[in-house]
């Protein structure tokens, strides 16, 4: 076995310090505990907490962030003037830029503490819009991408039918689309077969959203699919989105979800920005997952999910990075907080020990999305995941047990973060990834082909 040695490791409930960790070849924990072992140990100054989960990820759109910034005067600039930017993009790119923008991508996750990545993936077909030979052509490179950054990955195919509520696809989301049920299903399968050599690669399915898939057709996908997977879905993203629901269907879109699909702890539901009462109040007492995307919610201006509410009716919630104009963890969590804190005037969003909050409902939700159950943050025969900070820093050097996380979570950046751990081995250490040069020669390559930046 290897051992670790950390000043203190971050349990559910509180710290393990110190911290000595033993996994065996296959990077799961076999021993856990503050009693030193008779082994060789890497001694390391630093503070291990759970890997993070980013629940909600387009990878394809690294390659256009901040380049969307630029307001010309007068201009009425929003979420779907933004889309067309992001068609242009999705337009623009083939394979094996796909592969080398994630890569590096993933690597950057690594680096700020995320170990697993669920890939809401739409980008299915050629530029022409023609399926590839392998279908899931697309698929397979954002696994190759995952594994060359050492980053655990959910695949998570997405079924796009739509241009919007009852109206056929445009022209520049032609790579997106299947144009019914079965085609869906073929790609997911396909998307399955792709998995099967990869240990360190899930599945999830998905519809992209109500506006996106014929109403019929949501469910018939989810009864008829796979019933072991996580299920993901954008939804009430936008005013406008609600009112385009409304005038098709007579409905709210969580409200039609709500009534027409058994929704429960499977569903992993984007966004969730526009509730009224009754959705908020259902919507927790469902058990689903919410993924919130603070960095891309502000950015595309899409509003503020009503969090201190859902929070105390016991909602469950995860976060994503969804567009990556965003992708420091620490970040997401302190919007999160702020902006109720803005909206409501007070400062205790969450009861308690708010940093803990965040932290364990996260990671616990966060696995649930990825397909992965464990509600401990570290585990007796599961994975060693883990992020590690380091314990000489200023600020938490001389900081108690008690306030260390609240400090770490609410003061911290990337430049407090010694490593990332996946499954027993460091992928970034020092600021440095396993196969940094490779990635970002690939990267290199692949963006002065685009000439989009």
């Amino acid at each position: 076995m290897k051992f670790f040695r950390f000043d203190s490791l971050l349990q559910n409930n509180s710290w393990i310090s110190p911290a000595f960790v033993g996994v065996d070849g296959n990077g799961l924990i076999q021993n856990l505990s503050s009693e030193k072992p008779d082994e060789e140990i890497e001694i390391i100054d630093g503070f291990a907490l759970p890997g993070f989960q980013n629940a909600h990820s387009h990878a394809f759109q690294y390659a256009m962030a901040g380049l969307a910034e630029n307001h010309p005067s007068g201009a009425d600039d929003d979420f779907w003037t933004w889309r067309e930017e992001m068609y242009k993009c999705a337009l623009s790119v083939d394979p094996d830029q796909v592969e080398a923008i994630a890569a590096i991508l993933y690597a950057e996750m690594l680096r700020v503490g995320y170990t697993h990545v669920a890939e809401f993936h739409y980008l299915h077909h050629d530029k022409e819009g023609k399926p590839f030979g392998n279908l899931a052509e697309m698929g397979e490179r954002l696994v190759a991408a995952a594994k060359s950054a050492g980053i655990k990955l959910t695949l998570i195919p997405v079924f796009y039918q739509k241009g919007n509520f009852g109206q056929a696809p445009q022209p520049r989301q032609r790579r997106f689309i299947s144009k019914t049920v079965d085609e869906y299903f073929k790609l997911l399968d396909a998307s399955k077969r792709i998995l099967k050599n990869h240990s360190n690669a899930y599945l999830g399915f998905s519809v992209h959203s109500l506006r996106a898939v014929d109403l019929n057709d949501i469910k018939t996908t989810f009864h008829e699919g796979p019933q072991e997977l996580p299920f993901h879905l954008h939804i009430a993203e936008q005013k406008k989105e609600v009112n385009d629901c409304l005038a098709f269907c007579n409905k709210r879109p969580m409200q039609w979800l709500l009534e027409n699909l058994p929704v429960n702890e499977r569903f992993h539901l984007v966004h969730s920005t526009h509730l009224n009462d009754e959705e908020l109040k259902k919507l927790a007492a469902s058990k689903a997952n919410v993924v919130l995307c603070p960095s891309t919610e502000g950015n595309l201006g899409d509003g503020i999910f009503r969090m201190k509410e859902y929070v105390k009716m016991r909602g469950h919630w995860s976060i994503g990075t969804d567009s990556h104009i965003g992708l420091n963890p620490l970040e997401e969590f302190r919007m999160i907080d702020y902006r109720q804190r803005l909206i409501t005037n007070h400062r205790n969003t969450f009861e308690g020990d708010a940093s803990a909050y965040l932290v364990n409902e996260s990671v616990s939700s966060g696995r649930e999305a990825m397909g992965v159950s464990s509600k401990k943050n570290f585990e007796i025969g599961k994975p060693f995941d883990a992020v590690v900070f380091n314990s000489r820093s200023h600020l938490l050097a001389e900081t108690s047990e008690k306030n260390r996380l609240a400090t770490l979570l609410y003061t911290s950046d990337s430049s407090r973060i010694i490593g990332t751990i996946v499954n027993g081995k460091w992928v970034v250490k020092n600021g440095h990834h396993n196969n940094g040069q490779f990635i970002k020669d690939n990267f290199a390559r692949a963006m002065k082909q685009l000439k989009n930046r």
